[in-house]
C-alpha cells in the first residue's frame, strides 16, 4: 500500500526521512529512478541511509509501472523521486499517486526558484503543471512541522 509519495533530490537522508517514515508508519521505501535502479553502488548507499528496519528498493520507473499492475504492495510504502519529470513518467506508467509531497529540489544555475526548498527547470515546471492538471494534490513541505505550501499557489 502506497502511503506517501515524495520528491527530494537528496533522496534518503537522515532526519528528514526518519520523520516522514515515523509519521506514516512506513515499512519500505521504493526509489523510482532509472539511473539509481541500474547502479548497484547507489542502491547500497540508499539502503545504508535508510532508518533501521526499513526495506529499500529501487526500480526503473517504467518497470515499476508494469509491476504495480499485477503485484499488490502489501507493506506500508513510501515512493521517493528526485524530480517531477520522474513522477510524471510514473503516473503515465500507471503508478497511483493521488498526492505528492515536495521536500526539496535545490536551486542551482538554470533553475527557477519557486520557494525556499523548490527550484525547477522549465521541463520540471511543465511536468508539475501537467500533474496539477490531472488533479494531483501537491504540497511543498520539507518536514512535517513546516507549513504546507500548495504548489498551485507558487507555480
Amino acid at each position: 500500500m502506497i502511503c506517501f509519495s515524495r520528491i527530494d533530490d537528496r533522496l534518503i537522508h537522515g532526519q528528514v526521512v526518519t520523520t516522514w517514515v515515523n509519521m506514516y508508519n512506513i515499512e519500505q521505501i521504493i526509489v523510482l529512478n532509472d539511473k539509481i535502479a541500474n547502479d548497484k553502488t547507489q542502491k547500497n548507499i540508499l539502503a545504508m541511509a535508510a532508518p533501521q528496519g526499513i526495506k529499500v528498493k529501487a526500480f526503473p520507473i517504467e518497470k515499476f509501472g508494469e509491476i504495480i499492475k499485477t503485484t499488490e504492495i502489501t507493506r506500508r510504502t513510501m515512493l521517493l523521486f528526485s524530480s517531477s519529470v520522474d513522477v510524471l513518467t510514473a503516473v503515465r506508467a500507471g503508478v497511483p499517486i493521488p498526492s505528492l509531497n515536495i521536500g526539496g529540489m535545490r536551486y542551482q544555475e538554470g533553475r527557477e526558484r519557486l520557494t525556499k526548498a523548490l527550484a525547477v527547470t522549465p521541463e520540471e515546471k511543465a511536468a508539475f503543471k501537467e500533474l496539477l492538471a490531472g488533479e494531483m494534490d501537491i504540497t511543498v513541505q520539507m518536514v512535517p512541522n513546516d507549513e504546507k505550501i500548495n504548489l498551485k499557489e507558487v507555480i
